[in-house]
């Protein structure tokens, strides 16, 4: 049985083991949060400086100065895979996720402190390192942020392949270690560490879906780990594990056998559990702020566990149909076809059972409600998509254009942001132990939601036009001049949706210190968080174990003297 190491039982005093190298899980988890808070206005700036591009190509930025064509596909490359990695990762599971799982589980820490503590430094030196990408000779990578080879491999196809490309694989090795780190944590906690009465059908949907999360990061990062070392090892030893015989300006490389779709393969078989590894936790929490603002039990809490397990588990088994264009076999792509549109079909459920958690509910539209709402929202926009992409026959021709941008932004991009934002809200109380300003974060969200709809939902009808995706510019190409009217009114959408997260950091830190102080149990909830005091003290619960007796979401329960119950109370014949 895993316990959390002797030398944590007392909180440490010093600044540096208490705020900078801490063993706390809670503080690891807010240092996530931030490294996370941190990267998402990176990213927003780079797209920024990509939108303003395809709009006035011949503008020239101060500070940034002319943005060349190699500069716009820098930009996407980094902006792809800062969002990706450094934030849909980085801020669910690393800092809600180390937060609130052992708090949610009765935990006094996560199973082994000192491996999380590292988990979280090496993720910041991954930062740091994709960063310097930016300032080294020849700047950073344009092979895009699925760095397809032989353009990734080779050091002379391009400005940004040479020293910024090794730091961009350099960066992205470092987070696999530090994802493999952390998904051991969380996978030995949740089965080690549970409180006494918390049986695994007990825990929070969020609990399940950190766990869920985990264990797919436990799979798919070892694999894009040995991917980009021989991608390394291919740019800097001589190798040919994905470079076949090719000839690059004239000139014939020293390489050949290799196979650049060994490296689409490993990648995606990654790269397609990495999407659940982002929306999985945003699952989660959805399910646990519609249950609880809509005083309702959630809708079919086994089947929304099932769900979840069976979304990992094709999640699997799908990576082929980002593939249809390589020239598969017909026969592969039907099979990866026919999974895909499985894999719609736990996704279907849970949609169903949130919105018959919410069915007859005594709503309560706080600015959490409002997010989780908005998840469920963009979750369904974006996946509608889906199965258009699923079939071979329809995906080559939409394969390259805006459609694919603009389906995976609204579910996997925005639909994960809304749930960051969306526990943002709902456990601010908790962790800061202030509220944040309800009419700021109600602003924050209507602004946010109608600003993701204006970016990302025209880039459907973009792809059906043919507008292709990775152009720079569109002034040379005549039958896509048509479309640029669009591309500006995309762009004004995306300044104004930039601007309004400033609202949100200012609501942030103003909340920080001057909010109104928060109670324990401020939204009135059921799980173990709640039953400690704000901010919970070192070992979570004051030296007390919690007992749990009952679920995780019994609201308006018959005959009780309050309309919830949480999971601490005695047992009694009424619990569900």
């Amino acid at each position: 049985m895993a316990t959390p190491a002797t030398v944590h039982s007392h909180a440490p005093q010093g600044f540096i083991r208490k705020y900078i190298f801490s063993l706390d899980h809670k503080v690891i988890g807010i240092q996530y949060f931030f490294l996370a808070l941190t990267a998402v206005f990176v990213g927003m700036f780079l797209s920024l400086l990509m939108r303003i591009h395809m709009i006035w190509p011949a503008y020239s930025l101060p500070l940034v100065g002319e943005i060349k064509p190699e500069t716009y596909l820098s930009l996407l490359t980094m902006h792809g895979t800062i969002m990706v990695f450094f934030v849909l990762t980085t801020a669910p599971q690393g800092g809600f996720g180390n937060y609130f799982l052992p708090i949610q589980i009765g935990a006094p820490d996560m199973a082994f402190p000192v491996l999380n503590m590292l988990s979280f430094w090496t993720t910041f030196v991954g930062f740091v390192v994709i960063l310097a990408a930016f300032f080294v000779t020849g700047g950073a990578p344009l092979h895009g942020w699925t760095g397809y080879p032989p353009l990734s491999a080779l050091t002379s196809t391009g400005p940004g392949e040479q020293l910024g490309a090794d730091l961009w694989i350099t960066s992205i090795a470092i987070f696999c270690v530090a994802s493999l780190m952390g998904a051991l944590n969380f996978i030995t906690t949740t089965l080690d560490l549970r409180a006494k009465g918390m049986t695994m059908m007990r825990m929070p949907l969020t609990v399940w879906s950190w766990f869920i999360t985990a264990i797919l990061g436990l799979l798919a990062f070892g694999v894009l780990l040995s991917a980009g070392i021989l991608l390394l090892m291919d740019r800097n030893l001589g190798t040919s594990f994905y470079v076949p015989l090719v000839v690059v300006n004239g000139v014939v490389m020293g390489h050949k056998g290799g196979s650049p779709l060994l490296w689409q393969h490993l990648f995606w078989f990654f790269g397609h559990p990495e999407v659940y590894i982002a929306i999985l936790p945003g699952m989660g929490v959805a399910s646990q702020i519609l249950s609880t603002f809509s005083r309702k039990p959630i809708f079919g809490y086994r089947a929304m566990v099932y769900a979840m397990l069976s979304i990992g588990f094709f999640g699997f088994m799908v990576w082929g149909h980002h593939m249809f264009m390589s020239g598969m076999s017909p026969y592969s792509a039907f099979a990866f076809s026919l999974l895909t549109m499985c894999i719609g079909v736990p996704s279907a459920i849970k949609t169903f059972n949130w919105l018959g958690t919410m069915y007859k509910g005594r709503l309560r539209f706080h600015t959490p409600m409002l997010y989780a709402i908005g998840f469920v929202s963009l979750f369904v926009s974006g996946g509608l998509s889906g199965p258009f992409l699923a079939q071979p026959v329809l995906d080559i021709q939409l394969h390259d254009t805006y459609f694919v941008v603009g389906h995976f932004h609204l579910i996997m991009g925005v639909a994960a942001i809304f749930g960051i934002f969306a526990a943002t809200y709902y456990w601010f109380p908790k962790m800061f132990g202030r509220m944040m300003n309800e009419p700021l974060g109600k602003i924050h969200f209507f602004i946010t939601l109608a600003g993701t709809y204006a970016i990302f939902m025209p880039m459907h009808y973009l792809g059906m036009a043919g507008q292709t995706r990775r152009y720079s510019q569109f002034t040379e190409v005549a039958y896509q001049q048509k479309l640029l009217p669009l591309q500006t009114f995309m762009t004004y959408a995306a300044i104004i949706t930039i601007a309004a997260q400033f609202i949100f950091v200012i609501n942030l830190f103003w909340s920080m210190f001057k909010g109104p102080k928060a109670s324990d149990n401020p939204w009135e909830c059921t799980t173990l968080e709640w039953t400690t005091t704000t901010p919970p003290p070192h070992d979570n619960f004051g030296g007390v174990t919690p007992v749990v007796n009952h679920g995780p979401y019994e609201y308006g329960v018959p005959g009780a003297a309050r309309d919830y119950v949480m999971q601490t109370d005695p047992a009694t014949g009424t619990g569900h």
